[in-house]
């Protein structure tokens, strides 16, 4: 009797041990996942620090860089649109490993550039596994911890963003002759994580509809179509500065300070403050979390075109600053406000849709930015770039202004 008794208490308290287990496997699993998408968006910002090395090599002007973050940005565009939701589909693991796969290829790439050709080739096909690994990397950190899952979605970007901009700096004023240095330590961590990628279960569900799946279209649940249209203009104020800031911004800074020295830093400040006050901000409701962040970035914006018209290089990190303390959670509040009723089978097309107006905007006003730039200077087009910025970024604040105390309440 006191045998079967011992068993049943084992049994009881393996029982117990069993849901532990499965969470500390789900926690790993979110941080490994994390750390990937990390790298993705580490690499898409390495090149940053590097244009002026380009510019100076191969003569190129600073509407050939917004033309060769265009063609990335476009080619996001195109993998989201067309394998964006595969993850739902086929799993998640299948498409974050062919994602890691052209990752790698991109990287090799970079490593034999020499002209504008090669790293428009590059910057193809880093965009294209770009927009595979965000939308299933997305969903399947939705899939592990739904709760914690719009927090990775938002802090990840902002931490891949400034180390991918650190350590290209770091590397090249540690080694200035070796400027591939970041593509050999970007491609050794790839490796490493597609061997990890084995020990992470399948987040995902499989069902058929794969094929059909890659006919090009935004796939939007319906419950989520309000808060989107409500959270879109935050978006694209958001990522319309991450994009100035990647491609225009080591210019901007060499204007008003007339140093190119560790010119990528710019970006890492902004996206530095922004992860803090994602963290500062997770438990904050989503309504009130992107009503000051959209508010705070217009301020950071503000400052940063003052700053640009008395050449005040410590204003321009101030203003940089306030921006990012806007970024982070404006982005944050928006994603768990998109994410809040989305079904499992429906969260990477979610993340694709969300991931399509992040990139359009990264895109078409950079491009647009980098044109104006040719013809009337890199001041008037700054200030017409920072203007649309403010008034995306204060469009939503009355309508969230008034919706928060009734869904607070």
């Amino acid at each position: 009797m006191l045998h079967g008794l011992n068993k049943t208490t084992a049994r009881m308290s393996l029982g117990s041990d069993q849901p532990r287990r499965h969470t500390m496997r789900d926690r790993n699993a979110a941080v490994f996942l994390s750390v990937v998408l990390v790298t993705f968006l580490a690499a898409s910002s390495a090149p940053t620090p590097l244009y002026h090395e380009y510019q100076a090599q191969w003569h190129l002007a600073s509407g050939a860089i917004t033309l060769i973050y265009g063609v990335y940005c476009l080619s996001v565009l195109a993998s989201l649109l067309t394998v964006g939701s595969l993850s739902d589909y086929v799993g998640r693991r299948p498409v974050i490993w062919g994602a890691l796969a052209f990752e790698s290829l991109s990287m090799v790439l970079f490593l034999q550039a020499d002209g504008m050709t090669s790293l428009v080739v590059a910057r193809t096909v880093q965009g294209f596994a770009t927009g595979a690994a965000t939308s299933s990397l997305g969903a399947a950190l939705l899939d592990v911890t739904k709760r914690g899952g719009a927090l990775f979605v938002s802090v990840a970007p902002l931490i891949g963003m400034a180390s991918g901009t650190l350590v290209t700096s770091l590397l090249l004023d540690l080694h200035p002759a070796r400027t591939g240095s970041v593509y050999a330590v970007l491609l050794a961590a790839m490796a490493a994580q597609v061997v990890g990628l084995l020990f992470v279960r399948e987040p995902g569900t499989r069902r058929p509809g794969a094929l059909r799946s890659l006919h090009p279209r935004i796939r939007t649940p319906h419950a989520s179509r309000p808060a989107l249209v409500l959270t879109a203009p935050v978006f694209v104020a958001v990522w319309a500065l991450g994009g100035f800031y990647l491609s225009l911004g080591p210019d901007l800074i060499q204007h008003v300070t007339g140093s190119s020295v560790s010119n990528g830093l710019i970006v890492s400040l902004l996206t530095a403050c922004a992860v803090p006050a994602v963290l500062l901000t997770r438990h904050v409701t989503a309504e009130r979390t992107t009503l000051g962040g959209s508010l705070l970035l217009a301020c950071g914006v503000v400052v940063t075109l003052a700053a640009v018209h008395v050449d005040s290089g410590a204003l321009l990190y101030w203003g940089t600053a306030i921006a990012g303390l806007g970024f982070g959670p404006a982005f944050q509040g928006g994603v768990r406000l998109v994410t809040a009723t989305a079904h499992t089978t429906e969260r990477a097309g979610l993340m694709a849709a969300v991931y399509t107006i992040t990139y359009l905007a990264m895109c078409v006003p950079v491009l647009a930015a980098g044109v104006l730039a040719g013809h009337y200077g890199l001041v008037r087009s700054t200030e017409l770039f920072g203007l649309l910025v403010v008034i995306l970024s204060l469009v939503p604040f009355t309508m969230l202004a008034k919706q928060a105390p009734k869904r607070a309440s």
